[in-house]
């Protein structure tokens, strides 16, 4: 599931402002908006969730949705964002809550520390991890795939018609967190970064690679539920140290692990809706988010009744988050 990392790369320098009504990408818009939490006697009225382009993620936003709307009487608005256009969102009361945040340091410097819209509500329980993936019938013959050390040697064999000669690394939405470019060039690799376009077409593309022994490496992460399906490898990359992806220009190091986190507007905070203890209070697993996400994406369930098979199985956990 980043600029510099999944701190999340939105690769447009002039996202700017949100009056602009930019398109997101499942046609919501910013600035398209209804406003935010009913800040009179607690009441929860309007609760506007960011809802960004991975399945995981669409699994958060399922079932607080869900939770919200069935046990605290809110009207839920989702809008599915790229993930840096849903901060822009909590000046104005256009967003109320981004559920699942990875890193992005940059714009909590920005939209916390500075502008003082937004504040961080804590953990969500969910350890993000991003790195190059192998199928695992490559890592099976060929082991010493498996580090980065060794990848110009296959190059030729990841080779497709859309990577110039070089060994293809393919890379999911634009939008997600990466710097896979920057580290192809610092490493020396042979190879050029490919876009899927969406984290639909990597899985299929890691799908097909594992099932007809075709020669793919790309970006990946958990928590992911199709890792359940093709238990792809993890290559080793250099060794994530503090600091080392400080320059995204310079980066030559792993991704590090993620501790995900909520970020919620101020205004939200202070509105008294009872959204907001929701969110607070939300916290699961990766094994959690992987099971609605996979009732999703592969059960072909709708995000709402994934929700509810997941709460009616999981009652406690659902009582804690409300308190």
């Amino acid at each position: 599931m980043a600029k510099q990392a999944r701190q999340w790369r939105v690769g447009s320098a002039g996202i700017a402002v949100l009056g602009l009504a930019l398109t997101a990408c499942g046609g919501a818009k910013v600035g398209d908006s209804s406003a935010g939490a009913d800040s009179s006697s607690g009441k929860c009225g309007t609760f506007n969730l960011a809802v960004n382009p991975w399945v995981g993620y669409e699994a958060d936003a399922a079932v607080i949705g869900y939770v919200a709307e069935h046990e605290l009487g809110c009207k839920v608005t989702k809008k599915d964002l790229k993930a840096e256009i849903g901060w822009q969102g909590f000046a104005t009361g256009e967003i109320d809550a981004i559920l699942e945040n990875w890193g992005h340091e940059d714009l909590k410097k920005k939209y916390i520390t500075r502008q003082k819209t937004a504040v961080s509500l804590g953990q969500t329980g969910n350890k993000g991890i991003i790195g190059w993936y192998i199928p695992p019938w490559i890592a099976k013959k060929y082991p010493d795939t498996t580090s980065w050390k060794n990848l110009n040697k296959y190059a030729s064999r990841f080779k497709t018609s859309e990577s110039g000669g070089k060994g293809q690394l393919l890379d999911g939405d634009p939008s997600y967190q990466t710097n896979d470019e920057a580290l192809v060039k610092n490493l020396k690799l042979n190879f050029k970064v490919v876009y899927a376009g969406s984290e639909t077409a990597l899985i299929q593309a890691f799908r097909d690679a594992e099932q007809n022994k075709k020669w793919v490496i790309g970006y990946f992460y958990e928590p992911q539920w199709f890792l359940a399906e093709v238990p792809l490898v993890k290559v080793e990359l250099p060794k994530h140290t503090a600091g080392c992806d400080a320059d995204p220009a310079k980066v030559a190091c792993d991704y590090p692990v993620f501790d995900l986190d909520k970020i919620v507007s101020t205004r939200f905070a202070k509105s008294g809706s009872p959204a907001y203890d929701l969110v607070k209070n939300f916290k699961w697993t990766n094994d959690d988010q992987n099971t609605v996400a996979r009732y999703i994406a592969l059960d072909k369930m709708s995000p709402e009744a994934a929700a509810k098979k997941w709460v009616e199985a999981n009652p406690d956990k659902v009582e804690a988050w409300l308190g």
